[in-house]
């Protein structure tokens, strides 16, 4: 889901069934904010999705 716009979210299935998220990374932003029984690793990153987005992409989500 894109519209060529290189500042544009993107998310899209990879070869091995995987979800690829390209957004805005906030984790700096967010991470005083999030639940106490949530953590992001050393190896993860906070990424926000427009809600628009993943509204957009809900059909094409399989659901299980």
């Amino acid at each position: 889901m894109t519209d060529n716009n290189p500042s544009c979210p993107d998310l899209w299935e990879l070869d091995n069934g995987d979800i690829a998220v390209i957004g805005r990374g906030l984790t700096a932003e967010y991470a005083h904010r999030l639940p106490p029984d949530v953590s992001i690793g050393q190896d993860e990153a906070l990424v926000v999705l427009p809600r628009k987005m993943l509204i957009a992409a809900k059909e094409d989500i399989p659901n299980a």
